[in-house]
């Protein structure tokens, strides 16, 4: 469907979002993906994360911990408003300041839908705790309408890794993600920028081309930068002056659709029956055909591919029909 022109389209503002988000209309973006301030003295990462920090550019502005579950209320009342029924948000989050994210949450009516673990290669140096080494994603919906997941946009239905067989989808689509972060040495950057890799499997998996992606907190334009190499239109909002004036001038040299000949070509179609409900009718032709087959085959594996071909569904429908027949007869004898 065409998308139809609006002023807030792929316009960035230098302001905070709590304001600044007056500006975008009821119900008017896709997705939301955004990494509010840490809330722990972000303006002295250098000293939490034990590195240097010649090259990152000054001006985070921090909000204090006295201040933090207001600030969350607030910034997620207007990400709800914003966001179209069906829409959906991802916040991502260190542990220090989760609760008061979840907080806020729950005083909307935006439903969750996975609360993903970002496992990355760094963690807080410490010698008297364990190292802290990874980030929560909130991943939330708001209600009204069906939410856009593309489920196969990455790996198709029927491939699998070489070595264990593992479905590649199946592991794509996990909740614990092992991302790597960005190494940019000699590189002016931001104290934190969220991983090319990380953002395009969201943008890929919860937003369709032409749809509006909003990052409520800019810093260094990464969600902006990577939802335009989609193909998908972006805004959002930077307080820091200094930080945006830096980022707006690449974003004004960014080609639109600049990563799309680096997107992965999902192999294979998904199942013609997937996620349609089992008919009567086809529960009793199921049944008197895994009998038969369970005579014909050796082994159990060749009997669920030979079903999965002949119902058109897939690897988990079938194995969950099977062990409904299985509790079937173990109830009668």
């Amino acid at each position: 469907m065409k998308k139809t022109a609006s002023h807030h389209r792929n316009a960035y503002y230098n302001e905070d979002c709590i304001s600044g988000c007056r500006r975008i209309p009821d119900e008017s973006v896709d997705l939301i993906v955004t990494d509010p301030p840490y809330g722990i003295e972000g303006d002295q990462l250098d000293r939490h994360y034990n590195r240097h920090e010649a090259h990152v550019i000054d001006g985070y502005i921090e909000i204090p911990q006295e201040k933090y579950a207001d600030f969350s209320r607030r910034w997620i009342s207007q990400a709800e408003r914003i966001l179209k029924p069906g829409g959906s948000i991802y916040i991502i989050s260190g542990y220090t300041n989760l609760y008061e994210i979840l907080g806020a949450l729950r005083n909307t009516a935006l439903e969750e839908v996975n609360h993903i673990i970002w496992k990355y290669n760094f963690g807080v140096h410490t010698t008297r705790k364990y190292v802290s080494s990874h980030y929560h994603i909130l991943y939330y919906v708001k209600p009204g309408a069906t939410p856009t997941f593309h489920t196969y946009c990455r790996y198709g239905p029927q491939e699998k890794e070489a070595e264990t067989g593992r479905s590649l989808n199946y592991q794509d689509r996990e909740d614990v993600w092992e991302i790597q972060r960005e190494y940019k040495p000699g590189e002016t950057k931001n104290k934190n920028e969220l991983p090319t890799a990380l953002l395009q499997k969201i943008i890929q998996y919860s937003s369709s081309e032409g749809d509006l992606v909003c990052d409520l907190f800019l810093g260094s334009f990464a969600t902006a930068k990577v939802a335009r190499g989609l193909q998908r239109d972006a805004t959002g909002f930077e307080a820091s002056k200094q930080i945006y004036s830096h980022h707006i001038r690449e974003m004004e040299d960014l080609e639109p659709g600049y990563l799309l000949d680096q997107v992965r070509e999902p192999k294979g179609e998904p199942p013609p029956n997937q996620g349609k409900r089992w008919t009567d009718q086809e529960k009793l032709r199921f049944a008197e055909r895994y009998h038969r087959l369970t005579s014909k085959h050796s082994t159990k594996q060749a009997v669920i591919e030979e079903l999965r071909e002949e119902f058109g569904r897939g690897h988990f429908s079938v194995t969950n029909m099977i062990k409904e027949l299985e509790n079937q007869g173990e109830s009668s004898s």
